[in-house]
């Protein structure tokens, strides 16, 4: 893979991009840009890893599911998020071309990446690029969605396996819908943050 491609091809589709070769950096990038704004987060590990909520709530509100403390606040808060200026995700897999895929449970985080805000920023490491579509999605169902149900403690055949996708029809079930962005979305600006480290699942 050579990131400038990635770039490039991201930019042909209509992203504005940054690239940094650290977490750190990055932080440091949103943290220059965000000041007194309302932010939503969507539900991320990547973020977490990133400390971008402590970082960013000491001179901004950040709205952030992840602080819910059981599933009808995190329903409130998650929509609470949609209703921001600034909404900042990361991304499940992003192909070598520039298409961002993102497979969710609940429906917060692409409904947020989507539609409504000023702007939306992707964060993505270097572990999730992938050559093409078809491989992407098998590394977002069979990688990520696994990884993450273990995460949860969710009773699906993958998290209590924790090989592979079994298309299960679990309660617990956290790939109920995939999002395929072919290209930036018209009326809202968006900006994809790219990471040179492996981050979230």
């Amino acid at each position: 893979m050579e990131i400038n491609n990635v770039i490039k091809a991201l930019e042909k589709n209509r992203y504005q991009v940054k690239f940094f070769e650290t977490k750190e950096e990055a932080v440091l990038y949103f943290n220059s840009l965000f000041q007194n704004m309302l932010i939503g987060f969507g539900d991320s590990e990547t973020m977490c890893q990133m400390n971008l909520h402590e970082t960013l709530s000491v001179h901004n509100t950040v709205i952030d599911p992840k602080q819910s403390i059981d599933n009808s606040d995190f329903l409130r808060i998650a929509k609470d998020c949609l209703t921001t200026d600034i909404f900042l995700t990361s991304v499940n897999g992003l192909t070598e071309d520039g298409v961002i895929i993102n497979l969710d449970g609940t429906g917060n985080r692409v409904a947020g990446s989507l539609f409504g805000h000023k702007k939306v920023y992707f964060i993505v490491g270097k572990n999730k690029i992938a050559p093409d579509l078809e491989k992407a999605i098998w590394r977002v169902r069979n990688i990520a969605a696994p990884k993450n149900a273990k995460r949860l403690e969710l009773r699906t055949p993958c998290a209590l396996k924790g090989d592979r996708c079994y298309n299960c029809s679990s309660p617990d079930r956290i790939c109920n819908g995939l999002l395929i962005q072919l290209k930036k979305m018209n009326d809202i600006d968006m900006e994809v943050i790219l990471i040179n480290e492996d981050l979230g699942f």
